[in-house]
């Protein structure tokens, strides 16, 4: 969250799910300077015959303003669960019931440094018609895998050797 903080210039709006650990965060971070509302969803039981493998039903959400004047129309997680789902699709790290982990966070950092580059520099979304890269105006070009290598390349410490994976290490 410190991170996060760190980047902006400006006072934002910030939403979170009801998570405890959230508010400290967000406390620690931005102190007041934050307009901070939790988006706290209410669950009931899931359909009986689908009760083992269904996540129970959302039937309602509550609103509570923590800091600041957050806009209740602007209220919202829908794009940071969007996000996440996005990876679980695109990475198989991330779908559940898996054993593609990665063992060391610093390989996982990695992998998603990649699956971001990937999704934001070489991906056309439906919805942009370009890639989120091009739609912020950081190029003009669709980008492709040999060039995410290219990055690789250039930034790896001996010649020919690529990031810091050697002949015969596993993830």
């Amino acid at each position: 969250m410190e991170d996060v903080a760190d980047r902006l210039a400006n006072r934002v709006q910030l939403t979170t799910d009801g998570h405890y650990a959230y508010l400290q965060a967000v406390e620690g971070a931005f102190g007041a300077d934050v307009d901070y509302a939790a988006l706290v969803k209410q669950y009931g039981p899931a359909p009986e015959a689908q009760r083992r493998y269904s996540p129970p039903v959302c039937v309602g959400a509550r609103k509570d303003r923590i800091e600041g004047k957050p806009d209740p129309k602007h209220l919202s997680t829908s794009y940071v669960e969007r996000q996440n789902l996005s990876m679980r699709m695109h990475m198989r790290r991330f779908t559940r019931l898996t054993n593609a982990f990665s063992k060391k966070v610093e390989n996982h950092r990695h992998a998603l440094a990649l699956y971001f580059v990937w999704y934001n520099f070489c991906r056309i979304h439906k919805t942009l018609k370009v890639t989120p890269a091009m739609a912020a105006g950081l190029t003009d070009a669709v980008h492709d895998m040999e060039w995410i290598v290219s990055l690789i390349d250039e930034r790896a410490p001996e010649a020919g050797r690529r990031g810091p994976y050697k002949r015969g290490q596993k993830d």
